[in-house]
């Protein structure tokens, strides 16, 4: 059994949040996998999946970022789920947009949700980190991920997410290189591999 926690905050406002696109993913993986309907569990909303041959909780906390722990201890203890099956999908200021890497334990690079997991449950768990650019300046992150996607983001946002939903299997195996590989070919085949594409919104149109 794996617990797959994607990260965001609850409700319609932060619904479309560059915060939130480790939820976006989550619901791809739901929607691909054909999951059962999310339910409130475990301080969050949780769903049954297969994937590939591993069975999986999807989870999204809805105590907020910065208590993402209380909800991820909760289904892990009640799952007796070991912190090496624990996979967390999160935003990555870090990381260039478009761009995915996967890693098990490491610092938390200032992310709330990933410190509150960290608190509650032991660091060495696997993340999948999403990549959404930084502002620039320390000062600008804050509204930076809490506003929304831009327009001109929102396709490669979709591919991304739904490039993840369709490796999801191999996430779940434990083939971390194959999966962030994958993913990788799968933006690089839709024109998101350069920096300059991503930041017009896409490869010209024919």
């Amino acid at each position: 059994m794996r617990l797959i926690v994607g990260l965001g905050n609850p409700g319609p406002r932060y619904a479309r949040n560059r915060h939130n696109i480790g939820f976006l993913a989550i619901d791809e993986i739901a929607r691909v996998h054909r999951a059962s309907p999310f339910r409130r569990r475990f301080q969050g909303e949780a769903a049954e999946v297969v994937l590939g041959t591993e069975r999986a909780i999807l989870l999204k906390p809805q105590t907020f970022m910065n208590e993402s722990g209380r909800a991820v201890s909760e289904a892990q203890r009640f799952y007796k789920i070991a912190l090496a099956d624990v996979i967390v999908l999160h935003d990555e200021l870090d990381l260039a947009p478009a761009k995915l890497r996967v890693k098990q334990g490491g610092g938390n690079a200032g992310h709330n949700g990933l410190r509150s997991i960290t608190a509650q449950c032991g660091n060495d768990y696997r993340r999948v980190r999403l990549g959404i650019g930084h502002p620039g300046d320390k000062a600008q992150v804050h509204a930076y991920v809490l506003n929304d996607f831009g327009k001109a983001e929102e396709p490669w946002v979709e591919d991304l997410c739904r490039a993840v939903a369709d490796h999801a299997p191999l996430l779940a195996a434990g083939e971390d290189a194959s999966f962030q590989n994958k993913v990788h070919l799968a933006m690089a085949g839709r024109g998101w591999d350069d920096v300059k594409t991503v930041a017009r919104g896409g490869p010209p149109k024919n």
